[in-house]
């Protein structure tokens, strides 16, 4: 039974035999989490991400790796090309300004060549591997809150199903006793003690009883349902839950979610990372480095003068390129890196601040429960016992089945407080935890 705030919450009620719980595999908190970790889908998605992000950042850096292309192209002619020759290039005694047009070359042009390109120094290169370092360091932040929200998930599921699942015993019991009411009722009839409406009373409390742990019996079959889907289990397998409930109460901690404000923080190194590119891009100028080895090829087909020709071409160099204007795109791209910049540091401040408040409020709560739940247990114990005694009395003739219905109803109510303020608790305990960022402690 849940004890002071700081010890550990233990809820154990007693535990009716169903064949169809019998029948099923209990499973822990921690085995429920620990099998997510390996089959839960979202998990595995954000595993892929992590692969992908960094495949991104080494095929950044694979830019910086000499790139070697083949080329080959064959050219017939039909026309040759032609070029106009000053005339007096071959005659000197030509007048100046006069030309002649002359067809050039051979119908058949063969090119083969073998061209390599590496990058010295490129901006926007050393920008985008330095940009996918930090993209590949905000994808597993990013992994880790998905995680931590998959395990608020799942454990809000295992509390609710406990919780169902003391309701059913409590049901069970309170259907029990309505029950051997129901065969005194109709024992004080057959004496003529007892009216026919007084029977049917109890009867008809009986299957509310009935019909409503039916109900909670499918919300607890849902809620099974939605914890195996998170899990990444079969629908079909049968699990159940452990009747008890424990949960060590945290320490107080109001930092805030760390791993939140580690989030926005990456966002912003990323956003900065990217402005810095694109400064760099248009100040800086690229240098490569350019190499090509390869023939060029002639040929006539023309006979008896038919030929084909190889002759070797190679060279190698420096290419730089420097940006003039590029009608003031950058521009406008920077413009737009320093909005998004001064709105990460808005939401970071917001996300501070609403974590403050909500942790505060988390506590408040819980604290509120945790009173609420040792007054309740009080009033189920008191319940309890006026419940058995209006029972005695209505046998001595000394109370009316109307004051053993009340009774009944009063026992009922406490037994449903508890258990909201048990959902208010554990409810808020985990909030803590998730706004702390020590849910998976």
């Amino acid at each position: 039974m849940l004890v002071n705030i700081h010890k550990p919450i233990s809820i154990l009620l007693i535990i009716f035999g169903w064949n169809t719980v019998q029948a099923q595999e209990v499973w822990t908190l921690k085995q429920c989490i620990d099998t997510a970790q390996v089959y839960n889908k979202t998990l595995q998605i954000n595993r892929n991400n992590i692969s992908i992000s960094e495949q991104r950042k080494k095929e950044a850096q694979a830019n910086l790796i000499p790139k070697v292309t083949a080329n080959t192209d064959y050219k017939y002619f039909m026309e040759l090309p032609t070029q106009l020759m000053p005339m007096n290039a071959l005659n000197p005694q030509a007048p100046e300004g006069q030309f002649r047009n002359l067809q050039f070359g051979v119908p058949h042009n063969i090119n083969a060549n073998v061209q390599l390109a590496m990058p010295l120094y490129n901006p926007q290169v050393y920008g985008a591997i330095e940009n996918t370092k930090i993209a590949n360091e905000l994808t597993q932040l990013q992994f880790q809150k998905s995680e931590e929200q998959v395990l608020y998930d799942i454990t809000t599921l295992y509390y609710n199903a406990q919780i169902l699942k003391h309701q059913l015993d409590f049901l069970e019991s309170n259907l029990i006793n309505t029950q051997k009411l129901l065969k005194n009722m109709e024992l004080l009839k057959e004496q003529l003690l007892a009216k026919g409406t007084d029977v049917s009373k109890v009867k008809l409390q009986a299957e509310q009883l009935a019909t409503q742990r039916e109900n909670v019996n499918n919300k607890y079959t849902s809620i099974l349902n939605a914890l195996k889907l998170n899990i990444g289990i079969s629908l079909e397998q049968n699990i159940t839950v452990i009747s008890e409930i424990e949960q060590q109460v945290l320490t107080e901690n109001n930092a805030g979610n760390v791993l939140d404000l580690r989030i926005i923080q990456a966002q912003n190194k990323l956003l900065n990372s990217e402005l810095s590119t694109l400064n760099k891009s248009r100040f800086l100028p690229s240098l490569n480095l350019i190499a090509s080895y390869g023939t060029t090829g002639f040929g006539y087909d023309k006979t008896p003068n038919d030929f084909l020709k190889f002759y070797p071409v190679s060279f190698a160099g420096i290419q730089l390129s420097y940006p003039l204007f590029n009608g003031t795109v950058t521009q406008r791209k920077i413009n737009q890196k320093k909005l998004e910049i001064s709105n990460n540091e808005l939401q970071s401040k917001l996300i501070s601040e609403k974590n403050t408040m909500e942790i505060e409020n988390a506590i408040r709560q819980r604290t509120i429960a945790q009173s609420t739940i040792t007054n309740t247990e009080n009033q189920i114990i008191l319940a309890k016992d006026i419940y058995e005694k209006t029972v005695l009395q209505q046998k001595q003739g000394t109370a009316t089945l109307t004051d053993v219905l009340l009774a009944d109803n009063a026992l009922r109510e406490a037994q449903q407080n508890y258990l909201s303020a048990v959902i208010d608790y554990l409810k808020a305990d985990l909030e803590i935890k998730k706004l702390t960022g020590t849910i998976k402690n």
